[in-house]
Formats: structure tokens, C-alpha cells, sequence
């Protein structure tokens, strides 16, 4: 599993590519720590699942778990972009109702942060 990184402003938007599932959910976990225990107060993570391919309950976890780390240093993580798939699978779950959700980045940016939005929109 890939985990793509970009800065908008205040906002890091985090795209992980592939599949989260018990044999990713390690390596994906070492990689969100760092950038979780950086999370401070009202600031937001954005997670890009447009390049998700798939996401096991291994996977739910551990994306719960980093939500409530954010929550807890006070901030958030925010959810855009799922593939179809992986929405039914955080539908079933009930996860869509943990998480707020966008469909798209820009839109995730502009829900959190006008300054994001508006570097997002530059490019």
C-alpha cells in the first residue's frame, strides 16, 4: 500500500492506494502514526480514498482508531472520495456515520478550510 501525501494550507490530505487489509494494515499504520501524533487542535486530516481499492474490517479498525486519536488532540479526520465499493463497505458498516464524508477532495477542503480550498483550486 501507497500512501500519497499533499499540504493545502492547514489541511494534509493522505491518499492511500490499494487495499487496507490485515496484510497492509501494519505499514499503513506505521505511516499514519507520525502524521497523527502531529494533529493538533482544530486541525484537520484529510483522507483521499479515491485510489482505495478495497478496505477489510482490519482496516476499519485502524481507521477508526486514528479518528479517535485526532479527536482526542482536537482534531479530525475527515473522509472524501470513496470509491463505490469501499462506501458500501463503510455504509454496511456504519462507519459513514463515525466519519464526516465528502465526495470529493476539493470538497472536503472547502467543508474544513476556505485557505485549503482556495490552494487547492491554484493548483
Amino acid at each position: 500500500m501507497k500512501l500519497g501525501q499533499r499540504r493545502y494550507a492547514d489541511i494534509l490530505v493522505l491518499s492511500p492506494a490499494g487495499r487496507l487489509d490485515h496484510d497492509s494494515c501494519e505499514t499503513f499504520g506505521a505511516e499514519l502514526k507520525p502524521l497523527l501524533d502531529d494533529v493538533v487542535a482544530g486541525r484537520r486530516i484529510v483522507l483521499d480514498l479515491s485510489a482505495l481499492e478495497y478496505v477489510s474490517s482490519a482496516g476499519l479498525r485502524l481507521l477508526l482508531l486514528a479518528g479517535r486519536q485526532a479527536s482526542e488532540q482536537g482534531g479530525k479526520v475527515v473522509i472524501a472520495a470513496m470509491r463505490p465499493l469501499v462506501a458500501e463497505i463503510f455504509h454496511i458498516s456504519r462507519f459513514s456515520m463515525l466519519f464526516e464524508i465528502h465526495p470529493g477532495v476539493r470538497e472536503a477542503l472547502i467543508a474544513t478550510s476556505p485557505q485549503a480550498a482556495a490552494a487547492f483550486d491554484l493548483g
